[in-house]
């Protein structure tokens, strides 16, 4: 057993982390998940500038991501979707309907020069690994410029944790990184394409929650047109949630149309009587007109699942930024390196007739021996010394183009390659100016619809379906005990909505604080029913007259429930003793009737409740005679019952 049970915990913590790392939750470096990686590597393999279907795509991407093509062509769809990444032609679906795109063999893509720009591809500066089987190479993560796990949000659910990361507006997001290298102070909220409104009092900088919205034309008091959608829906779903809420009897409305195509309409025809801004509330209430979504940014940093704020990976992907362009600095100044040296030696080696020195040579050594001695006496003038692969590529220089050799386009070149190498040094000890000029060009590159912002951000509260509900609803109570709303016949004891709930105290003097029943059996008489509320509780004063079962002497107690546990039972009165009576008036009189007995000539006698004072919940009733008592007479309620008071059963 030990050993299954080792094999189970080693096989599972396996399958956990490979469900973090590769599958669900994406890699902060460059916000995409492995799918989405091999996606962009296959689209950078394939680039010749045209379209390519999807089709092909996806079983090229098979290759590295060995999946079915389903789960690797619904990846490429919302990639695409994305906008930045990939440029689509033919239908992708519709974020505003959710209708989905068309098969892949219709569709075709390819990879958006954008992508080009801020995913650093170059071998020497992003690190490739070897794909499942080995044959070929994959980035093991790309290195993004900007920060994309912003920029087009991420959500998924991986063991024991997930990620909700909202997308962000472009511009928003390279201006906030603009000023955190300058060390400015920023603010970040999300902007969605499909727009609406959203409060982010409790948003927590991407770990809390926000209330969004559908935003509403009400311009017409007879019709509500929906213009926006809130976050995370569709036409589809919000006119499912509204037809619900109408079928359940919630809102009020005449028709519904759906004419939403590359932006939302949807259009809500109210009945005669009714007018817009009554129905406002419910929408918002009862229909996914307004949402709360809980937000969580869970991202892989240094191959641990990390959860960070907006503001963090806004620092992070700065101090980045700086890096990747110092490290692309420093590989092209080493290639220009090498190309001066290279035009150089060439420069030497036809100018001082080095190649004529060659001629008498037998053997491989030897040549490669003169050539080398050849450059000595110019060794000031080289950047290096000159190795065996120098050697080699000199030697393959074709005797067409010693003999046409071009001292002044040598010259040139090498002024180029100088003056650049200059400029590398220049911005190498400027990185963040160099930083802020990139984001600047990348501002200017993209479109001014990627820049706009979509969702509006507003105060407002969430409605509360307790609040606009009305109590229409008869709580009714029958003569065989029970009590709830489906009761048929009975007396009708209040009105209710399926929010209530109800305190209630049987003939036995135990009181149950509930949600409002359907049926339920309370017992064959109840002394009180009503509203549990605590304000309208605590200020009802009980009087509890009840007799000793042993003794049968009379006590009472005058109190006020203050406090309960829902479903549980509560005594108002000690154990072992009879309910007489339970009243909520101030002030009421009693008569107690004594149990005739020889010599004994009171038979009766009266009282005023309003003599005794409160007392607390759990304290014991003050005995009011040393008689055993048989009843009670009450004097009829008047005016002053209290709300909610009704003694049903005697």
């Amino acid at each position: 057993m030990a050993f299954v049970k080792n094999l189970f915990d080693k096989n599972f913590i396996e399958y956990a982390s490979y469900v973090i790392r590769d599958r669900a939750i994406p890699d902060l470096e460059d916000g995409l998940k492995p799918v989405q990686r091999r996606i962009m590597h296959t689209l950078f393999e394939m680039d010749d500038g045209r379209f390519q279907k999807v089709a092909n795509v996806v079983g090229r991407v098979m290759r590295y991501h060995p999946h079915g093509d389903a789960s690797i062509g619904g990846a490429l769809v919302v990639l695409a979707n994305k906008g930045i990444f990939i440029e689509k032609q033919g239908n992708f679906g519709n974020m505003f309907t959710g209708d989905g795109a068309s098969a892949p063999r219709y569709i075709e893509c390819r990879v958006h020069p954008l992508a080009k720009e801020f995913l650093v591809t170059n071998p020497h500066v992003t690190h490739y690994v070897p794909n499942y089987d080995g044959r070929t190479t994959e980035p093991e993560v790309y290195r993004a410029k900007i920060p994309v796990a912003l920029i087009i949000g991420a959500e998924g659910i991986a063991v024991g944790m997930s990620t909700k990361i909202l997308p962000y507006n472009i511009r928003e997001v390279l201006e906030a990184e603009k000023k955190a290298l300058r060390g400015e102070k920023f603010e970040l909220y999300p902007d969605l394409p499909t727009g609406g409104l959203i409060d982010v009092t409790n948003y927590g900088d991407g770990n809390g929650k926000l209330i969004t919205r559908a935003k509403f034309d009400m311009s017409d008091e007879k019709k509500i047109v929906i213009t926006e959608l809130p976050v995370d829906s569709t036409s589809e779903s919000l006119l499912n949630s509204i037809e619900s809420a109408y079928k359940a009897g919630k809102i009020k409305i005449s028709s519904i149309d759906d004419f939403t195509t590359d932006h939302c309409q949807i259009e809500i025809k109210l009945p005669r009587g009714v007018y817009a801004k009554d129905v406002e509330k419910a929408l918002y209430a009862y229909t996914d007109c307004e949402k709360s979504i809980s937000c969580q940014m869970l991202v892989i940093k240094d191959n641990m699942p990390v959860v960070m704020s907006a503001t963090e990976i806004i620092h992070y992907y700065a101090k980045k930024l700086t890096g990747i362009i110092k490290d692309e600095l420093e590989w092209e100044r080493g290639q220009l390196t090498e190309e001066l040296h290279a035009r150089t030696l060439e420069r030497i080696f036809v100018e001082e007739r080095i190649y004529k020195k060659i001629e008498q040579m037998k053997t491989a050594e030897a040549v490669d021996k003169a050539v080398k001695d050849g450059f000595k006496p110019f060794k000031e003038e080289l950047i290096r010394e000159v190795n065996d692969e120098d050697v080699e590529k000199l030697l393959k220089i074709p005797i067409r183009r010693i003999s046409l050799f071009d001292i002044n386009k040598n010259k040139d070149q090498v002024k180029a390659i100088n003056a650049r190498i200059k400029e590398i040094n220049r911005r190498l000890k400027h990185l963040t100016d160099c930083a802020i000029e990139y984001l600047d060009g990348m501002l200017g590159k993209f479109s001014g619809e990627e820049l706009e912002r979509h969702t509006q951000i507003a105060k407002f509260t969430a409605v509360e379906v307790k609040k606009i509900v009305k109590r229409e609803t008869p709580l009714r109570y029958d003569e065989k005990g029970y009590l709830g709303t489906s009761v048929s016949g009975g007396t009708e004891i209040l009105r209710v909505t399926p929010y209530d709930r109800i305190l209630f105290i049987r003939k036995s003097g135990i009181y149950t604080v509930c949600d409002v029943p359907d049926r339920l059996f309370v017992d064959a008489g109840m002394w009180y029913c009503n509203y549990a509320e605590k304000e309208l509780i605590n200020k009802v004063l009980f009087t509890v007259i009840y007799r000793d079962s042993k003794t049968k002497y009379p006590y009472i107690k005058r109190c006020r429930i203050a406090g309960w546990i829902m479903n549980r039972d509560y005594m108002l009165a000690p154990d072992g003793t009879e309910i007489l009576h339970i009243d909520t008036r101030e002030s009421f009189k009693f008569t107690l009737n004594y149990e005739k007995k020889p010599r004994v000539k009171v038979t009766s006698e009266d009282f005023s409740a309003g003599d005794w004072e409160e007392r607390g919940l759990k304290a014991g009733g003050l005995r009011l005679s040393a008689h055993e008592t048989a009843s009670i007479t009450v004097e009829p309620a008047g005016a002053d019952t209290a709300p909610g008071q009704k003694e049903l059963f005697s």
